[in-house]
């Protein structure tokens, strides 16, 4: 640790520096004391035998249970990642409009849906779904999941959209009308592309969340990951095993999702990086202008 003093605070003199290192070491000693009696409780369950872990080493173990469970989270996430994007989109461009009646009805439907738990939503879709059969009952857990992450990650993503676009210099805006361009012409070739890139951080994470939050389907009865988890660890009696795995294959996807998203960030920002450079613009006459001559005079 640097001895030097930042504009935050001031650097810690011997004293402060040998108190820093006494309470890391009793931190360190109730966290190795608290990881061994977890050890224990394991150990007298029997959860950490090499038995419990047996059944991840079969591949009926995960062609029966944690692959169909795999399929179900990301088709899920997938759907609803895309759904809520769209959704988002249109409401974080719905609260920027001109006309009050759209921007207080987009913005109702952000602050409401954006204040509700996501399983409560997903709990009120499959009721409403299963009560007015809207669709066949082997479909209505997915679309409950669905729906439910639509609509909480797509107020998000609508909140994150219309600040993206605020970020902007309204001096482009105002060129652009000056130029006579419609406020669509504006918003869609000049200001989304340019927000896009600074969004996609804020994006990345609220895709994560939908990803996760794919879980709480289990508790309508949808097919996921933790649903077959429960059901696998039911069969085999090994809850603690089950679940470190699928904390580990949950892990891999988020990285996936994430490495993915910020590859395109990256392709994004150098494809932006090496468009750079002084643009021409014409000026009307410009083009009768000859070396030599000088059209003060006339």
């Amino acid at each position: 640790m640097s001895n030097r003093a930042t504009v935050l605070y001031d650097a810690p003199g011997p004293r402060a520096r040998s108190l820093y290192r006494l309470v890391s070491l009793v931190v360190l000693a109730l966290v190795v004391a608290a990881g061994y009696v977890i050890y224990r409780a394991m150990d007298d369950k029997g959860q950490i035998t090499s038995e419990k872990w047996n059944p991840f080493i079969e591949s009926t173990t995960w062609t029966t249970y944690l692959l169909p469970g795999i399929r179900g989270t990301l088709v899920a996430a997938a759907m609803s990642i895309v759904f809520a994007l769209v959704l988002g989109s249109a409401l974080g461009i719905g609260r920027l409009s001109d006309h009050a009646i759209i921007r207080k009805l987009c913005g109702a439907f952000v602050e409401l849906f954006r204040a509700v738990p996501v399983l409560i939503l997903m709990i009120f879709a499959y009721q409403v779904f299963a009560e007015y059969k809207v669709f066949k009952s082997s479909y209505l857990a997915l679309a409950a999941v669905v729906v439910g992450l639509t609509l909480y990650n797509g107020s998000v993503i609508a909140e994150i959209v219309r600040a993206g676009i605020n970020s902007l210099p309204k001096g482009q805006s105002e060129a652009a009308k000056a130029l006579g361009m419609r406020k669509t012409q504006i918003m869609v070739t000049i200001l989304l592309p340019q927000a896009i890139t600074a969004m996609l951080p804020a994006l990345i994470s609220q895709m994560v969340v939908a990803l996760k939050d794919s879980a709480l389907g289990y508790l309508i009865g949808y097919v996921e990951l933790v649903r077959q988890a429960q059901n696998l660890s039911s069969v085999y009696g090994n809850f603690l095993p089950a679940l470190i795995v699928v904390a580990a294959i949950m892990i891999v996807l988020n990285s996936a999702l994430t490495f993915l998203a910020t590859r395109l960030e990256h392709r994004l920002r150098s494809g932006k990086r090496k468009g750079k450079g002084p643009v021409a613009t014409p000026v009307a006459g410009a083009d009768l202008a000859a070396p030599g001559l000088d059209l003060t005079k006339h």
